[in-house]
């Protein structure tokens, strides 16, 4: 493995951990970039908070820009109250995950987005999420099984936005965990980080979030099965109802007049 961040993902005390990259793949990264890749994580429960971020240096090689560049980035982040820097040989930057997840970007952020770019984003979750779960079926240990069945309980018992969105995160991140596919799984994190916090944005129903339950239980039993066809059509079905949501959340933040 190289010396990208790790991503740790917590299930019932124990840490899965996971190469991937923040920066887009092949792009050249700059401060506000870096800011929002790693806020991003840090919202999405992917940076466990305390955990310590890599040194100036790994991070300017990860990133591809100079060690300045993600200075710059990093104070950014500690003004923002997401990171806090600590002297000493023990020292270094430690995330500060806060309680709750910005709702005021992410609902910028949705009603900045075209009906075109909603569409395209899901596209492409479907065509990793279905791929995913085909796989994850084939070739899913009974742990990473156990977990995908944890945290469908742990979103069935979430409360308010911020626990929502990390469990719903996790579980597709598991899933893509699964199927053994580093590449996919650097895929995935990176379409969680786009897409995960607005799908949660309220109005949310006991219903609509039953539904999400219900679903991510049925692609967990159809990986426990070993249906790779299932799982993936199960997975691809997920996706679907989030563009219709998605596309809903959009056509009423733009009647509302969200501010841009």
């Amino acid at each position: 493995m190289s010396a990208n961040p790790r991503i740790r993902v917590e299930v019932g005390g124990d840490a899965t951990e996971l190469a991937a990259l923040f920066a887009p793949e092949g792009g050249r990264g700059r401060a506000g970039e870096i800011v929002q890749r790693v806020s991003e994580a840090i919202h999405l429960g992917l940076l466990g908070d305390g955990e310590k971020l890599p040194n100036e240096v790994e991070l300017a090689g990860q990133f591809g820009v100079a060690p300045m560049t993600v200075r710059d980035a990093l104070a950014t982040l500690r003004e923002d109250g997401l990171v806090e820097t600590r002297r000493g040989r023990s020292g270094g930057s430690f995330v500060k995950r806060p309680r709750a997840i910005p709702v005021g970007p992410l609902r910028q952020k949705l009603a900045a987005m075209t009906i075109s770019d909603l569409r395209d984003l899901i596209d492409e979750h479907q065509a990793i999420a279905g791929h995913t779960a085909r796989l994850a079926a084939e070739r899913a240990s009974g742990v990473n099984v156990r977990r995908l069945f944890v945290l469908t309980e742990q979103l069935g018992a979430a409360q308010g936005v911020s626990e929502q969105v990390r469990a719903d995160c996790r579980f597709h991140i598991e899933l893509a965990i699964a199927s053994q596919s580093e590449r996919l799984t650097r895929r995935e994190v990176s379409l969680q980080a786009e897409v995960s916090g607005m799908l949660w944005l309220p109005p949310l129903s006991d219903a609509d979030v039953e539904t999400a339950v219900d679903q991510h239980d049925a692609i967990s039993r159809a990986v426990a099965a070993e249906d790779g066809a299932e799982a993936s059509r199960l997975a691809q079905e997920h996706l679907a109802a989030n563009l219709r949501r998605l596309t809903a959340l959009h056509l009423q933040l733009s009647e509302d007049g969200v501010p841009l």
